[in-house]
């Protein structure tokens, strides 16, 4: 039943959404340059990998050394445009369209952090991962690791059609509203270092 909600939900929104998705590929053509999409190794269900898809939202700017700079240095205002609107994930629907990932999950992270999880904290990835969910939904990424992997593993253990339209419904307002965005210079959370490094 999921599955056939994610498969028409993301060929409907792709569809409704394809002229925003033009013209924000030719603003980054014409305002950062190539690459026009970001993609990298996440773990999917059951620890399977996988490549997300977004919109890049940073330039290629090297130091004089020929290595890039900082995310921080490179992310343009364009870039920042996209992340606090979500228009940046847009791309993602495409792995919702393949099967790896749901509207509707905990967000994919990299796979480098597998080995830092606790073994209630790894139950995230019993279920496909999300452009949407519960931790999204009630903090985005101005709240901690431990919270955010705690409300992961509550989605886990009452994820339902009702609770999964709720997140939907309220992901609108939070990305309107523009809720819940950490108020650093960087709108990404910080690396997952492990639990021994957070109190």
């Amino acid at each position: 039943m999921k599955r056939i909600f994610d498969f028409i939900l993301s060929c409907i929104l792709i569809i409704l959404m394809s002229p925003v998705f033009i013209i924000v590929v030719f603003a980054i053509l014409i305002f950062q340059g190539i690459p026009i999409f970001f993609m990298q190794d996440r773990l999917g269900k059951d620890h399977l990998p996988f490549k997300v898809i977004k919109f890049c939202t940073m330039s290629r700017i090297r130091d004089h050394k020929g290595e890039l700079l900082p995310d921080i240095d490179r992310t343009t205002r364009l870039g920042n445009f996209l992340r606090k609107t979500s228009i940046d994930e847009f791309p993602s629907f495409w792995n919702v369209l393949k099967g790896e990932m749901s509207i509707v999950g905990p967000r994919p992270l990299l796979a480098r952090y597998l080995d830092r999880y606790s073994t209630e904290q790894d139950r995230r990835h019993e279920v496909k991962p999300g452009i949407t969910g519960w931790a999204q939904v009630n903090g985005r990424n101005a709240t901690t690791w431990k919270k955010r992997f705690k409300l992961d593993v509550w989605y886990v253990d009452h994820q339902s059609f009702l609770l999964d339209l709720k997140i939907l419904i309220l992901t609108i307002f939070v990305v309107f509203l523009r809720k819940d965005i950490n108020s650093s210079n960087n709108d990404t959370m910080e690396e997952f270092l492990g639990n021994d490094n957070y109190s």
